[in-house]
């Protein structure tokens, strides 16, 4: 499994910290450092089974900046999302972990993490 996190996060800490009093095995992955691309992000929207305008930080400054909240929520706008999260991830909702039976959940509190941690 696999955990994207802002460390800056309170919601991140958390979830790190319930992964490891749970004893699960995990990788980090400090997305505003190791930035996914856009393939990362669309793989991750597929484990989520979400669209990116569901993972998106809309009240951050670079969302007001790029003027997101006017952005079409359709097919044919998906790609113009996974560019934006791809080049501005401090835009992309945390923390998201990568479950081991293949899908994800944005693990917002302590029962999306504990959901994470059910999967198999």
């Amino acid at each position: 499994m696999e955990i994207w996190i802002n460390p800056a996060c309170s919601k991140c800490r958390s979830a790190l910290s319930l992964l490891d009093a749970e004893g699960a095995e995990y990788t980090v992955r400090r997305y505003l450092e190791d930035v996914p691309s856009e393939d990362d992000v669309r793989a991750v929207l597929e484990r989520l089974g979400l669209e990116p305008w569901d993972i998106t930080r809309t009240q951050e400054a670079d969302a007001k900046d790029l003027g997101l909240k006017d952005w079409a929520r359709d097919a044919g706008s998906r790609d113009r999302w996974i560019a934006a999260l791809s080049a501005h991830p401090k835009l992309i909702q945390r923390p998201i972990i990568t479950a081991e039976d293949g899908t994800a959940v944005v693990a917002r509190s302590e029962d999306a993490v504990r959901d994470a941690l059910g999967r198999h």
